[in-house]
């Protein structure tokens, strides 16, 4: 005989009528999340778009204008060595914009929702009476 069992003690096996059983509220329902989510979202697109059509045009300008490209600015420096550099600088913007963004508009958002729901399991967790059958754990 198995000293444990397999089926999870604090679940009764058979439905208990007294006891309701409702389903926690999930993060994914609160509006807060959506508003969060909009803001990702939001400036995820338009660094995604700034960055690949940046690198896309530098791309594009290299394979069907070399002419453009090829032209020097001072000395050994061309167009082409000028844009392919700016492509860094692109980058380092659009992470820059990023982390502002983020710190900005997304992070108090975050803490905001982060904040409520513990609020709200702190307040379900000593509200909940306790089920008949379920064990109480110590924890340090």
């Amino acid at each position: 005989m198995p000293e444990f069992s397999p089926q999870r003690d604090d679940i009764p096996a058979f439905p208990l009528p007294h006891i309701e059983h409702t389903a926690p509220p999930r993060i994914s329902d609160h509006p807060e999340f959506h508003s969060l989510r909009r803001a990702q979202r939001r400036f995820g697109v338009r660094a995604t778009v700034l960055s690949v059509g940046g690198f896309l045009l530098y791309v594009l300008l290299s394979s069907f204008v070399p002419a453009v490209m090829n032209l020097p600015l001072f000395g050994r420096v061309t167009v082409g060595l000028i844009l392919g550099l700016g492509q860094f600088a692109l980058m380092g913007v659009t992470v820059w914009c990023h982390m502002r963004h983020m710190r900005t508009r997304v992070d108090p958002l975050a803490r905001g929702l982060r904040s409520r729901l513990r609020e709200t399991e702190s307040r379900r967790a000593r509200s909940a009476p306790l089920r008949p059958g379920s064990r109480e754990f110590r924890t340090w």
